[in-house]
């Protein structure tokens, strides 16, 4: 064997070793065993020192502790490693929510749904953050992409029906409303705004019976 194909070797070992260890410290953060998780992604940045996840992870759990600015830095590390991590800007949108800074939380959201249609979080962060805001329109856009890869996802079907509430869109809502209990007819939550709704509706068509009255 040639110099060349041994530093190939060597390469494709240590990146097989780098995501063991990222693999291993998301698996110990998802079952909440923090210590574990942190010796893993403090190995893995060693390892691979341009990589972002390690550093997101360490802002995850940084979050989880509580460590507001510990997790910022993190998290402005990994988005300077790779300006396209949608796990980074979804992170530093958590630690904005969390310091009650909406209109960057918000920015951030929006960041990581545009690098990623599919992040949960953002989504769902996005939405918090809109109704403290007031702007709704975006907000709209993305559970509606979001919704037609996942249809029936009811987590996100019941803030869509919320937004179109509140933007005064009641037919919009009503109709996903209807369609989420069919999915679950004990979601108490979308009962109750059900009702909610159909007063709004009938209120609308009395004040428009009585418009054309007149």
């Amino acid at each position: 064997m040639d110099v060349t194909e041994n530093n190939v070797g060597v390469q494709h070992d240590s990146t097989q070793h780098y995501e063991l260890l990222q693999e291993l410290a998301d698996c110990y953060t998802s079952v909440g065993s923090y210590e574990q998780a942190q010796h893993y992604y403090e190995k893995a940045a060693v390892l691979s020192p341009d990589a972002p996840d390690p550093y997101a992870g360490l802002g995850i759990l940084a979050l989880q502790k509580g460590a507001l600015e510990d997790a910022e830095v993190a998290f402005k590390v990994a988005c300077r490693l790779d300006g396209h991590s949608a796990r980074a800007y979804a992170g530093l949108g958590l630690v904005a929510q969390q310091k009650g800074d909406y209109k960057q939380a918000f920015e951030m959201y929006l960041k990581c749904l545009e690098l990623d249609t599919d992040n949960l979080i953002a989504l769902l962060g996005l939405f918090q953050a809109s109704c403290q805001m007031g702007s709704f329109a975006k907000v709209t856009h993305y559970l509606k992409v979001y919704l037609d890869m996942h249809p029936g996802d009811v987590s996100v079907m019941f803030p869509l029906a919320a937004l179109y509430m509140k933007d005064g869109r009641f037919e919009d809502s009503k109709k996903v409303l209807q369609d989420l209990l069919a999915l679950d007819k004990n979601h108490k939550d979308a009962a109750d705004l059900l009702e909610e709704v159909e007063h709004s509706l009938a209120q609308a068509g009395q004040m428009g019976a009585a418009a054309g009255a007149q």
